[in-house]
């Protein structure tokens, strides 16, 4: 495959990396996971990309992919402090099935937490900010010497994703989202064909996984993340709002 043309990556000075999103897309927008992980692996962003994995619910299906094209690429796990034991166990048991070498588990800064959630109770009172303390700042730092991350996020989640492009624009890096395409059924297919595990909570009603305090059981008739921050006018924790912005007015 052609590298993208370097007058196609060429930043516009109004619309910064957000050019090279629209370029990516223009050219590769329809790629399969597999194809879209060897591209950014391989040629776009060679060194310079990492998969951010929850570890939780669907993550299997993309970390098997990136395993197959290449073991050694970071994976980021964001270990909020707040996350279920079976969560913990399940990464655990991927990583040494896919044999991934490069798996940096990134947690809040203790001092951050001891001055504005000494009693673990932050996510009553300021769930936004919680999210923002507890992901949002370890994941800056982590993706800081970064020029593009993967994603697992797909369309049929829920409506704030239902347009999601396979290249989106994250402040000064490229977000990749491989999976963007595909549905609830392929992924099962695909993990039964590739005998990944699931997740433990999975079976017990539990579709999208986060921590602890902000997860409950979704029904038949609920949409995949409706267990998320339930009751709450809030559907993502932050980590696809762009990075750059230092949480003061959360």
């Amino acid at each position: 495959m052609a590298p993208l043309d370097a007058v196609a990556l060429a930043f516009d000075p109004d619309n910064g990396v957000r050019a090279e999103a629209a370029a990516l897309n223009a050219r590769y927008g329809e790629l399969g996971a597999r194809e879209a992980v060897e591209l950014a692996v391989d040629e776009l962003f060679p060194g310079k990309v990492a998969l951010v994995s929850s570890f939780g619910a669907e993550s299997a299906v993309l970390l098997h992919i990136v395993a197959e094209v290449d073991r050694a690429v970071p994976v980021i796990f964001l270990d909020t402090g707040r996350l279920f034991a079976e969560t913990l166990e399940y990464r655990t048991r991927l990583v040494e099935q896919l044999r991934l070498t490069d798996v940096r588990s990134v947690t809040p800064d203790p001092d951050r937490l001891a001055a504005d959630d000494p009693h673990r109770a932050l996510w009553m009172t300021s769930p936004d900010r919680c999210c923002h303390i507890r992901k949002t700042e370890p994941l800056q730092r982590a993706v800081k010497d970064f020029d593009a991350w993967f994603t697992g996020r797909k369309r049929f989640q829920n409506a704030t994703r239902a347009s999601l492009p396979l290249f989106e624009a994250e402040g000064t890096r490229i977000k990749i989202n491989p999976l963007v395409t595909w549905s609830a059924d392929k992924l099962k297919a695909y993990a039964a064909r590739h005998r990944l595990p699931e997740h433990p909570l999975v079976a017990k009603g539990y579709p999208s996984i986060g921590c602890v305090p902000c997860t409950t059981r979704v029904r038949a008739d609920e949409d995949q993340r409706s267990g998320r921050w339930r009751g709450l006018d809030k559907t993502e924790c932050g980590i696809h709002e762009p990075l750059e912005t230092d949480g003061s007015g959360i």
